[in-house]
């Protein structure tokens, strides 16, 4: 077993091995590939963790908001186009994804107005940026629930072939219902 770290100044990825449970060796273990003395790099800072390394560690320790965590902070693309996802419990996400689509439904009329002729004019500028970042708020508040979701995987509280298989069947149902649809009608 190995020693226990006495270090104040720890970073995401250590924090997140000591909330795992487990030891360098142990990590080390469960990803495969990576060795004790290249988790203390990344560790102690120094040495950039790579995209792979994190990816295993979100995995070893079933902790998949490492990932979002890495693309947001670490990664020079990510850090100018993937916001950080704050986990939340899913009353909660439920609860401001609602909150934003009925103040969505309430512009939506002020939406088509503004983008139907493919331009937006000072005038309109104001009220546009106002419904994009209630757009964005839903855009986040998804991958907020994509997190919660990847985290009770993770946990073992949902299955994940369970999971696929609902995807499965409701990926089946609106493919009849678009095919039904766009069908052409009989003459």
């Amino acid at each position: 077993m190995g020693r226990k770290s006495t270090r104040e100044d720890k970073n995401i990825w250590q924090r997140s091995r000591e909330a795992a449970g487990m030891t360098r060796a142990e990590a080390a273990e469960a990803m495969g590939f990576v060795s004790e003395s290249r988790i203390e790099k990344y560790e102690s800072g120094r040495s950039p963790v790579q995209p792979e390394e994190v990816l295993a560690m979100s995995k070893a320790y079933r902790m998949p908001a490492l990932c979002n965590q890495y693309c947001s902070h670490d990664c020079p693309i990510g850090k100018e186009m993937v916001p950080e996802v704050r986990a939340s419990n899913l009353s909660q996400i439920v609860l401001e994804t609602l909150a934003t689509v009925n103040t969505l439904e309430r512009e939506e009329k002020r939406f088509i107005e503004i983008t139907a002729d493919g331009t937006i004019s000072p005038e309109e500028m104001e009220d546009f940026a106002r419904i994009e970042a209630d757009i964005r708020a839903i855009k986040m508040a998804a991958d907020s629930l994509s997190l919660w979701l990847q985290d009770t995987i993770a946990s073992g509280k949902i299955a994940e072939k369970d999971l696929e298989r609902a995807r499965a069947a409701v990926l089946a149902e609106r493919t009849r219902r678009e095919a039904g649809y766009f069908a052409k009608p009989e003459e």
